[in-house]
Formats: structure tokens, C-alpha cells, sequence
């Protein structure tokens, strides 16, 4: 398994030999997580660790639905939990930076809508596979100065070292969200977005990062996401 920092993207580990569990499985997997399986302490439910376990469920059943399930119901499966744990409006405001305030509402919406169709298609793509592996998520947090907390996750490999994806979570009216991904516990994804989208602005304002986004959206769906 190696750790993709994919270009206008999450990063996601991608995980290579496959063993299958039927999408049907998968998918009524992920439905009772999110709708609040009994598991989950009440207390727990509202509080920043939550939406990164419920996208760790969701990620494992995409992993065990692999070459089983066609990229656009591994898509299905995950759509749900990454909107819960992503505030992707606060993400690609980020990336974009300053500019995004001069863009105008409908140049917003559909950028966050491709933003969205992207994001989801990463991790689908990406966490395709499963040889093992499990996800945990630590219960210790990091309260950052300005309000948004740290939460530890660790993918955990047969005979390797566990991988280290870390989540700023910040609290918003819908609960609370992730705006930043941190890879090995350092590396910031929207930096990372912050200079790809820059050269595209640049080259072409908010039409060309839309077609940047949806031309990678089309490569990884292998063409099943027009």
C-alpha cells in the first residue's frame, strides 16, 4: 500500500491486492452506520472523532466491495459518509484562496458541485482493495488556538507500519466537519490544492479549474463519470 497525494485531491492510500465482499453487503454496511448503528456510544455521536470513524466504515466497505462492486456503486457507498465528515465548501474555499471570494454564486456552485464528484471519486478509486487492513481512530484529540481539533486516524497494515491520516475538524451548525486532511500527520492536503488550482486559475479562472477537476474526475471513474 503506498499513500497517493493526488494533485487537486484527498490523499488516500491505495491499497493493491483485492478480496471481495458483495455490494449489497457493503452498501446495507455503510446504511446503518450512518442512519446510527446501536454501537456508538450516545455521547460519542455529536463529537469531532464521529464522522472520521463513520468515513472509516464506509472506506472499509468500499475496500471489501472492491472489483465486486463497479466504480459507480463504490461510489454510492461513500458519496454519503464523505458529505458528512467534509465541510467541501470550506476545503475548496481554501484551496482556492482569496480569489474565491471575487467568484460569483453560480461560478461557486458549480465548482463545489465538481469539487464534490471529485473528492468522492478519489477515495473511490483509491480504496478499492482489501488485503487485511483496518482503520482506527484515536480517542485523544488536539484542540487547536483557533478552535478546530485534530483528530488522529491510522490505517493499520498486515506485516507494516500503520499510516498516519489526521483530520482538522472544526465545528459548524451541521456538527462537526472536516476542512483539512493531513497526511503522516504533516502534510496538508489543501496546501497542496492551494498550488494546483493555483496554476489553473491562472491559466483560465474558474472554467479552467472546473474542467481540470472534471477531466480527473472522468480519469478516475475510467470514463463511468462523464
Amino acid at each position: 500500500m503506498k499513500v497517493v497525494a493526488s494533485s487537486a485531491g484527498v490523499s488516500a492510500p491505495l491499497i493493491y491486492r483485492r478480496a471481495g465482499l458483495s455490494y449489497a453487503a457493503a452498501a446495507l454496511a455503510v446504511a446503518a452506520m450512518l442512519s446510527g448503528a446501536p454501537a456508538a456510544k450516545a455521547q460519542d455521536a455529536s463529537g469531532p472523532t464521529a464522522p472520521i470513524q463513520q468515513l472509516d466504515t464506509a472506506l472499509l466497505a468500499s475496500m471489501r466491495a472492491g472489483e465486486n462492486a463497479p466504480f459507480t456503486q463504490r461510489y454510492a457507498i461513500l458519496a454519503p459518509a464523505v458529505d458528512q465528515a467534509f465541510n467541501l465548501n470550506a476545503v475548496l474555499a481554501a484551496a482556492v484562496g482569496p480569489s474565491w471570494y471575487s467568484l460569483s454564486p453560480n461560478q461557486k456552485a458549480v465548482l463545489a458541485t465538481t469539487f464534490q464528484r471529485y473528492t468522492v471519486s478519489n477515495y473511490a478509486a483509491n480504496f478499492d482493495s482489501y488485503d487485511g487492513q483496518s482503520f482506527r481512530v484515536l480517542p485523544q484529540t488536539r484542540a487547536l488556538p483557533d478552535g478546530d481539533v485534530i483528530v488522529r486516524s491510522q490505517i493499520i497494515r498486515r506485516n507494516d507500519s500503520p499510516v498516519e491520516i489526521d483530520y482538522v475538524m472544526r465545528h459548524t451548525p451541521a456538527g462537526w466537519k472536516a476542512v483539512d486532511v493531513l497526511t503522516n500527520g504533516t502534510i496538508s492536503q489543501v496546501a497542496v490544492q492551494r498550488s494546483d488550482f493555483g496554476s489553473l486559475l491562472s491559466s483560465g479562472g474558474a472554467p479552467a479549474l472546473e474542467a481540470g477537476l472534471q477531466r480527473k474526475v472522468s480519469t478516475l471513474s475510467n470514463g463511468a463519470l462523464a
